[in-house]
């Protein structure tokens, strides 16, 4: 890990346990001497898995195992492994996958189909399953409730703090509860799912609803995120939900259209944006946390497409970093999306302060006001691309010398 983040939060969020989920980590020396990247997570029987993963066509060996093992619906344990990811790795990735699998059921007393893998770090070098499965027996019998922080630092790469959020929810009027951890911190432009991410739940609820909750909350989570523009080969994002709260008289929501969700589905959303926003604050090397609006487009999925344009632009990332407020980039970014924009009718604003209106510079914008403005460390910036009535935020953050100096040495 190099410079703290200066977004790092002063203090980590507390998590309560999850009823029917026991966590242990360890130590196994995947890549670096003496750092905990292994995580494993032992759920109750009947605990409901949902999940979403990156559609990279290179894709690690563990995304393909869970892809294949999802509709299965059930989970009895979770194995993570940071330093190695796994990918572009052939017969012997897949052969760690399912080794791992073997271990790890045996160490639970479950089904192989029961157990998902995720792993995180260098691509296209092998990963010795064997690190893994000497360790997993004596994990599962130290598992024990909470331990989410250790959880959320194991599956650290880059990343230079932990990230952690919790909520809580009722379902007809019983109390659950949600924690999330979340990794990432570079090779992020997530693509249906994160870098990895792990969602944990005692609501009961069956999988098919679950899964149904997932795709709406990434839209304005996960994928609405970019540090680099890079979509990983192993995004991973798994959601449990172990229905302890059943005891305590909690409803079986077996049906997605159940109004009792309504409070499970807005935390749910919450919970996502919140470790979304704290990878981007994360992101390698950044100083400066961006979130880029776009108003009247003609869809929505165009406004996301324009948005994502200026958030990837290596001209404005790197403008932001300077702190030099550089319109011109933005224009630029917005023209090479290919959607639909009136360029006599754009707009630009950084913050309250109006850049540009119709097409051109705004009568009332003055250099030094922008340029104060950049010097802020969150920094807003809004486009109305004049031709319709969509709109959609993508955050991001700026593109630093931090950045080339963390990928430049990554596997050194």
């Amino acid at each position: 890990m190099g410079t703290i983040s200066p977004f790092a939060p002063k203090q980590l969020p507390h998590l309560p346990v999850i009823d029917g989920v026991r966590i242990a980590v360890a130590t196994a020396g995947i890549r670096y001497a003496g750092r905990i990247d292994l995580l494993l997570a032992l759920f109750d029987p009947g605990t409901a898995v949902a999940g979403a993963f990156t559609r990279s066509k290179t894709a690690s060996a563990p995304v393909d195992w869970c892809r294949a093992h999802l509709a299965h619906g059930m989970a009895r344990a979770l194995v993570v492994n940071s330093g190695n990811a796994n990918a572009f790795t052939g017969r012997s990735g897949r052969a760690t996958v399912e080794r791992t699998a073997e271990a790890a059921a045996r160490a639970a007393g479950c089904l192989e189909a029961d157990v998902y893998i995720a792993s995180t770090g260098v691509i296209g070098e092998k990963l010795d399953a064997g690190k893994i499965a000497a360790r997993l027996p004596g994990m599962a019998e130290k598992a024990a409730p909470g331990a989410f922080e250790d959880a959320a630092r194991a599956i650290m790469t880059t990343d230079t703090f932990p990230k952690l959020a919790t909520r809580k929810a009722k379902i007809e009027g019983v109390e659950v509860a949600l924690n999330g951890i979340a990794k990432g911190a570079g090779m992020i432009a997530p693509d249906m799912a994160t870098m990895l991410a792990f969602l944990l739940t005692d609501a009961a609820i069956e999988p098919h609803v679950l899964q149904s909750l997932i795709d709406p909350a990434l839209d304005g989570s996960f994928n609405a995120i970019t540090i680099d523009g890079d979509t990983s080969t192993s995004d991973t994002l798994l959601v449990f939900a172990t229905g302890a709260a059943a005891r305590r008289g909690a409803p079986r929501i077996a049906r997605a259209e159940d109004k009792r969700l309504e409070g499970f589905r807005a935390a749910l959303t919450e919970l996502m944006r919140d470790l979304a926003l704290q990878v981007v604050k994360d992101g390698e090397g950044a100083t400066k946390f961006v979130a880029i609006t776009v108003t009247g487009a003609e869809t929505r999925e165009a406004a996301r497409t324009i948005a994502k344009s200026i958030a990837n632009s290596q001209l404005v990332k790197t403008a932001i970093a300077g702190e030099d407020p550089n319109w011109g980039r933005i224009v630029a970014a917005v023209g090479k999306a290919g959607e639909a924009a009136d360029r006599d009718r754009l707009a630009i604003s950084f913050g309250s302060i109006e850049v540009a209106r119709d097409g051109e510079v705004s009568p009332s914008y003055r250099e030094k006001d922008g340029a104060a403005y950049m010097k802020r460390r969150e920094i807003e910036i809004a486009v109305d691309v004049g031709v319709g009535k969509e709109s959609a935020t993508i955050w991001t953050c700026d593109l630093t010398q931090g950045y080339i100096a963390i990928n430049a040495d990554y596997r050194s």
